[in-house]
């Protein structure tokens, strides 16, 4: 049979699920919309019950801030200088007509009241109420009984009837709470805390913010059959794309294959070259010690040679670094895990490399403690940093300053090297640790990859960025824990 095309019309067979799928989708779409009006009536209702929990929440938060206002700035010190509290006397009432109006300003409360234990309205924002004994609620009662707070919704809309308004009228909506003042502390040396004082009632007017659930309610509505629409044409366009997704996934898989069968080849050619470069090590070290030989002896006899003789010992000497790239990535080396001192390791690549850094004209700047200790191989490591070393002053030409700092970050040990080079572009940064790539006119592109491969065997991460005052940055962060990083932190070199 002849295999169908992907950009050729579908055939009968294969038509038949899309055209289930079609019938599906249609039949979905008037499910969503069935269902969508009791969601929304769902979401509705939650959100204004969530909205009357919020409520309540402020209201507590208000009425715990009056019990201590009225405490500290009117019960303490009326007891102080009267020595008994009596609302009677009207210098007593205005002070505490002072705290209560000053606390509850700005809080949308419409009336607020203070009964004794007994029922008495002993203050109110109403000043006509005090002394009244018939204006205690049944919450009032329970407060008094069970000393504890409650919150009373009165409304004269009903909620499905208030969906359909818009023009909710003030105070149709409110929000009454009941709380039991107590001391904070005891008002004599030895006594108790938490002494019941009264029961504390006020009403909010909270009308705007249910009028604010009730068109959040609408919202909700109205994104519910939207967002119902757009899955029907999801779906629609999910069936007409089916096709091109195949195809996609297919070239996807495709490309992986060449990816896997590249990588395959490249780990062949590795495996291949570092076979000729073990073989080609020990003859070429032998032509290299010979060429050393006779340059020393060209020197010595002031042969008119030298200079022939010097450059085929530098491009042996090339060549042989050469090759070791090649065998130390191929066939990476397993650390060893001892206690390794990378100040110290820092100190010695910074001498070795001070001459060449001087005639290149760069300057090193050292800021890390006298010891900075990690677990790991000492010899790996300083090849790690001292690569990092040359390449930041290769690309410095003309000279620039090399700034190294170090230090523990979070329990973890971090380096950072920062030259005044032209820094990194954002493709050549994330292609810098891939094998083989260089931005260099000369070089195997090995380098970092090699000090890639060394830090990942020490669990170490490194990144390259651009420093925030120009150039390049590279950072070196070891594993936060006790057996692979600690410091221990002096006076800096």
């Amino acid at each position: 049979m002849k295999p169908l095309s992907p950009f050729a019309p579908f055939a009968p067979d294969a038509a038949r699920p899309f055209k289930l799928a079609r019938f599906l989708s249609w039949g979905s779409l008037v499910l969503i919309m069935a269902t969508s009006i009791l969601m929304s009536a769902v979401l509705a209702n939650s959100a204004r019950e969530t909205l009357l929990a919020k409520q309540r929440e402020f209201a507590l938060l208000l009425a715990e801030n009056l019990n201590h206002q009225i405490f500290q700035r009117y019960t303490v010190p009326t007891l102080l200088r009267f020595g008994r509290i009596e609302l009677q006397q009207d210098e007593q009432y205005q002070q505490l007509d002072m705290v209560i109006r000053e606390t509850i300003h700005g809080q949308h409360v419409m009336e607020l009241r203070i009964y004794d234990l007994d029922g008495v309205v002993s203050y109110s924002t109403n000043a006509t109420q005090a002394g009244a004994r018939d204006l205690a609620s049944g919450a009032v009662k329970r407060a008094t009984q069970a000393f504890a707070h409650n919150f009373e919704i009165v409304t004269n809309v009903s909620p499905w009837w208030a969906m359909l308004r818009f023009d909710l009228e003030p105070e149709s909506v409110v929000m009454r709470t009941v709380y039991p003042l107590k001391t904070e502390r005891s008002l004599y040396p030895g006594g108790p805390s938490g002494q019941p004082m009264g029961i504390l009632e006020f009403s909010q007017d909270i009308t705007d913010d249910y009028r604010a659930a009730i068109n959040f309610q609408w919202v909700i509505i109205a994104i519910s059959f939207t967002s119902s629409f757009f899955l029907f044409l999801l779906l629609l366009l999910f069936i007409r794309r089916a096709d091109a997704m195949n195809l996609q996934r297919m070239e996807r898989t495709q490309k992986l294959e060449r990816e896997l069968l590249q990588a395959e080849r490249l780990a062949s050619m590795g495996r291949v070259v570092a076979g000729i470069a073990h073989e080609i090590r020990n003859p070429l070290g032998i032509i290299q010690s010979s060429a050393e030989m006779l340059l020393k002896k060209a020197r010595a006899e002031n042969s008119p040679r030298v200079t022939l003789l010097q450059v085929m010992f530098d491009e042996i000497r090339r060549l042989s670094q050469t090759v070791t790239d090649f065998l130390d990535y191929a066939r990476p080396k397993k650390p060893r895990r001892e206690d390794v001192d990378l100040a110290l390791l820092l100190d010695q690549a910074c001498t070795f490399l001070e001459h060449e850094f001087t005639g290149k004209g760069v300057t090193l700047a050292r800021d890390y403690p006298e010891a900075l200790r990690v677990t790991g191989d000492k010899d790996l490591l300083y090849r790690a940093m001292y690569n990092i070393m040359v390449n930041a002053m290769q690309a410095m030409e003309g000279g620039g300053v090399l700034t190294i700092r170090g230090g523990v970050e979070d329990g973890a040990v971090a380096l950072r090297f920062m030259d005044t080079g032209p820094g990194f572009s954002q493709e050549v940064a994330a292609r810098l640790a891939d094998p083989f790539f260089t931005t260099k006119d000369s070089g195997t592109g090995l380098g970092l990859a090699i000090v890639a491969n060394i830090l990942t065997s020490h669990g170490a991460g490194l990144d390259f960025a651009n420093a925030p005052g120009g150039g390049a940055q590279v950072t070196i962060t070891f594993p936060a824990d006790e057996e692979a990083a600690h410091a221990e932190q002096h006076p800096g070199s």
